[in-house]
């Protein structure tokens, strides 16, 4: 005699779907794994898109991928506006990076995740997939201690203050690109000091929430748009804060964003402007980093570390799997 569990709807993004987007993350970052130091950016790109993608369509879910990597109907790629999922169940907003540090993955340099955000529909910001200037710290501190449009030095100093320390005690994590030197010279100027990351903003963010533990107490530059939103929608989950602004600066993009809803282009997000409701955040490891451990491949067991979080109860579960039954790492 089989007996049949029901699940309220408001409890499904909970009970049913935490682990089922666990499953989702963990095909990408096995399939990208695969290619790890292979020098090919776009192989493994596309080999945890269309894991990914494989793994969304089996879920009993009405799901929109409303961040994906670009706007376009290109087989490649999770593309903004796509249907996913089983068409059933709840409506859902999905954000996706399947394979965030594509360089990272191809050099089999540390940190490449694969990553995935779920939330009730209409909830999640539509963005077009441009740049995001972003500023982040972790839980703690009283709302609008740093802000967007202060200096990197005025900002550490408030940051500084409000946790009581000497500006020498401040550690900023910021992407190493040439666009940031004034960020890093300004950071620099009061004694703070400046962590350098080559790829993968949504981790660089994560590490605020967590400074005793990371080390790193702030997040400042400019990043991907799609990015900036997961970054949210982990913080939304675990604590913090998070200012951001898109960077339209041609006509062509300003008219994609007005597409998309945006219809003030200065405008600063915070995080509930990005991700608001019940939100659902998941990443797994590609390659081992200080966020998770990558991939492990011993004969017959694939080892996986993914990081799950719900926004409505903060509940952060970190799950090591040995997966045994490899079939279902194998493309359909």
């Amino acid at each position: 005699m089989s007996t049949h569990i029901s699940v309220p709807p408001q409890l499904l993004l909970e009970r049913v779907l935490t682990l089922e987007i666990v499953r989702v993350t963990e095909r990408a970052a096995v399939s990208a794994a695969r290619l790890r130091g292979h020098g090919n950016e776009k192989a493994a790109d596309q080999a945890a898109v269309d894991a990914m993608r494989r793994e969304l369509n089996k879920l009993p879910i009405q799901g929109t991928v409303v961040i994906g990597e670009g706007e376009r109907d290109e087989a490649p790629m999770l593309f903004i506006g796509e249907k996913v999922g089983m068409n059933t169940g709840p409506e859902v907003d999905i954000a996706v990076d399947p394979l965030e540090g594509t360089t990272l993955c191809a050099k089999a340099m540390p940190g490449a995740i694969a990553t995935m955000a779920m939330a009730d529909g209409g909830t999640l910001l539509h963005a077009p997939d441009v740049y995001m200037q972003k500023i982040a710290v972790g839980p703690g501190y009283k709302k609008g201690v740093v802000e967007l449009d202060a200096s990197p030095a005025d900002n550490v100093r408030r940051l500084a203050k409000a946790k009581g320390v000497d500006t020498s005690a401040i550690t900023v994590l910021v992407l190493d690109r040439p666009r940031h030197a004034d960020i890093i010279n300004g950071v620099r100027s009061t004694g703070a000091a400046v962590r350098l990351i080559t790829d993968g903003d949504v981790a660089g963010v994560i590490h605020c929430a967590d400074p005793d533990n990371t080390g790193v107490d702030m997040y400042i530059g400019t990043g991907g748009a799609p990015e900036g939103v997961l970054a949210a929608v982990a913080l939304r989950c675990i604590g913090g804060q998070m200012q951001c602004r898109l960077i339209l600066d041609t006509e062509e993009k300003r008219e994609r964003a007005h597409k998309m809803g945006v219809t003030d282009p200065r405008m600063i997000y915070g995080i509930e402007d990005m991700a608001r409701g019940d939100c659902l955040f998941a990443a797994t490891g590609v390659t081992t980093g200080s966020l998770l451990s990558g991939v492990k491949f011993r004969g017959d067991v694939i080892e996986t570390e993914t990081v799950v979080m719900r926004s409505v109860t903060g509940t952060v579960r970190y799950i090591k799997a040995d997966h045994r039954q490899l079939e279902k790492f194998h493309l359909d």
